[in-house]
């Protein structure tokens, strides 16, 4: 398949299910709000190093938040859910109680929860106190510039992670122009994040290595200057690859977000040094989810 000039590979993005949950911190000002997110989310690009993969989904408005402040949604994913609770508990005691006017919301209602308020309580040393308002339970934790709300617990679902576009062009800053438009259409679609810096990753992986218990390593069949001394899939001319990963709170909202970034990838065209467009994928092995890049393109 041709769009544009750019080849659409006959292949899949394969990804698997994790358990995900959205916060909602918010602050006396959106700055506050988004320091506190940025440090929340901070090191959380992959399971593999980080424990969880976390990142910014949206900015909110004072009326869409449960305090009426500004505020600032996150996605944070793991592979189980003790992972996440962990990794929860762990980063909104370290980046969101330590940050001035912070407070802490669930942004999702769902059958299944985490613990956090009930956890984080306890930092207020037997001074604390909780109020209970509609059904929900939210603790009132001492601090030095007032209090610190958060809410009892958090709600939980079952997520997808590991969608994927790898993007091949003909230089460099030709190849990170065009993932950066295609990264700002999927941002603008809800329920997802994209974990890696800016939203591209280069060092694309492959499972296993030739040293002994290291359980990734480089995707040296993509990397440009290996060319002549591994199995390569980079044909001449292609001189740069990035990729875009893809959490998403449903396959559905995975399959959208890459629909869109093949869209905007398609609409800089050849002409825009895009070649070619594919995906990683395991045969099948690794995960349920299988996201067919031309059925996408369609």
């Amino acid at each position: 398949m041709i769009v544009n000039g750019v080849a659409i590979e006959d292949t899949f993005a394969e990804a698997f299910g994790m358990r995900a949950t959205r916060l909602v911190l918010t602050a006396d000002s959106a700055e506050w709000a988004r320091i506190a997110a940025e440090s929340l989310t901070g090191f959380a690009t992959s399971v593999i190093g980080c424990g969880c993969e976390a990142g910014i989904e949206r900015p909110m408005m004072p009326e869409e938040t449960p305090d009426g402040r500004p505020g600032v949604a996150v996605l944070i994913f793991a592979v189980n859910s003790a992972e996440l609770a962990k990794q929860v508990l762990a980063r909104v005691g370290q980046s969101v109680l330590t940050a001035p006017g912070s407070a802490c919301y669930s942004g999702l209602d769902a059958p299944e929860a985490i613990p956090l308020g009930k956890s984080l309580r306890f930092f207020g040393d037997g001074f604390q106190t909780s109020k209970q308002i509609l059904g929900r339970r939210y603790w009132r934790v001492p601090v030095m510039d007032g209090e610190f709300v958060v809410e009892d617990s958090v709600g939980m679902v079952r997520g997808v992670g590991g969608g994927n576009l790898l993007i091949l062009g003909e230089s460099r800053a030709e190849v990170l122009a065009a993932t950066e438009r295609a990264v700002a259409a999927i941002r603008a679609l809800p329920n997802l994040i994209l974990p890696f810096p800016g939203g591209i990753v280069r060092s694309g992986s492959k499972v296993g290595s030739r040293y002994k218990g290291l359980i990734a390593s480089t995707n040296d069949a993509y990397c440009p200057t290996l060319k002549g001394v591994t199995p390569s899939r980079l044909e001449e001319g292609i001189e740069s690859v990035l990729e875009i990963v893809i959490d998403g709170l449903s396959q559905e909202d995975v399959a959208a977000a890459m629909r869109a970034g093949i869209g905007a990838l398609c609409e800089v065209g050849a002409a825009g040094g895009v070649r070619r467009i594919t995906a990683g994928n395991y045969g099948g092995k690794l995960g349920p989810f299988q996201f067919h890049l031309r059925e996408l393109a369609s």
